[in-house]
């Protein structure tokens, strides 16, 4: 069931329950508001959880949900999409973060809200319990740190960067391209979903459930493709430095006797 979006307006915070929260200074439309969507249609029979909102607290319980799935894995992995004012109404700003662990979706519309979480710098200042990838970063840092956030630049992938889909002959590929390729084709139309008129609207609140969708299914095309590629190299490394240990071939002499 989703939530519907609320039309209430604030503007000074009062209460002592927001009153450590730092205030937001990127124009939109701003209204508090959260809307999740549920069983969004992935490939397959993959599905995904999207929550955008503008409230703190709301962003912060997903914070919180996106930790618990990132705990005891080896590999730790947050796939990171950026979504920005309108080019029309300088100057240009995030307007959308999203964070996505699996099939959660947190869309943070920085545009409409006025504070920002409690967790949310902290969560993206971590160096080491895990790695936030993103596709063409440069343009997403710039805009983040234009708005009052920073991904840890130490420890953010630009996936465009560090993998070439061998089936293209571009010298840099498309997200489209490569989650097509890594995942499943049905991510390579992903991008005709959405025209130009639409891109101007991330600065609207509430947002529209075809901007949520296509937040979220973008976010999810960065997380899982890097992921699977993460898997991939590291049980190759794995199998590489077993293939040079002689008691791993002793091993296998003796279950072949």
């Amino acid at each position: 069931m989703a939530e519907e979006p609320s039309a209430k307006r604030h503007h000074a915070e009062t209460s002592d329950k927001r009153s450590n929260l730092v205030d937001i200074n990127v124009p939109g439309e701003k209204r508090e508001y959260t809307r999740t969507l549920k069983g969004v249609e992935l490939h397959g029979k993959e599905t995904l959880e999207i929550v955008c909102t503008s409230e703190p607290d709301k962003a912060d319980e997903v914070i919180s949900r996106l930790w618990r799935k990132l705990g005891g894995r080896f590999r730790r992995i947050v796939g990171v999409g950026v979504h920005y004012t309108s080019k029309d109404e300088p100057p240009q700003m995030a307007a959308v973060l999203q964070l996505c662990v699996d099939e959660l979706c947190l869309a943070y519309h920085i545009a409409a809200a006025t504070k920002w979480p409690k967790r949310l710098k902290d969560f993206l200042r971590e160096e080491k319990l895990y790695t936030f990838v993103g596709f063409s970063i440069g343009g997403d840092k710039r805009m983040l740190e234009g708005s009052g956030l920073e991904i840890n630049p130490n420890n953010f992938i630009d996936m465009q960067r560090k993998w070439k889909d061998p089936k293209t002959s571009k010298y840099y590929d498309s997200l489209a391209d490569v989650a097509g390729d890594v995942i499943h084709p049905f991510y390579e139309g992903m991008k005709k979903k959405m025209n130009r008129e639409d891109h101007k609207l991330w600065g609207n609140s509430p947002l529209p459930d075809n901007l949520i969708t296509y937040a979220g299914i973008d976010a999810y095309a960065t997380y899982k493709p890097w992921k699977t590629i993460n898997n991939i190299v590291t049980g190759w490394d794995i199998s590489k430095e077993q293939e040079a240990d002689p008691y791993y071939h002793f091993n296998f002499a003796d279950e072949d006797a």
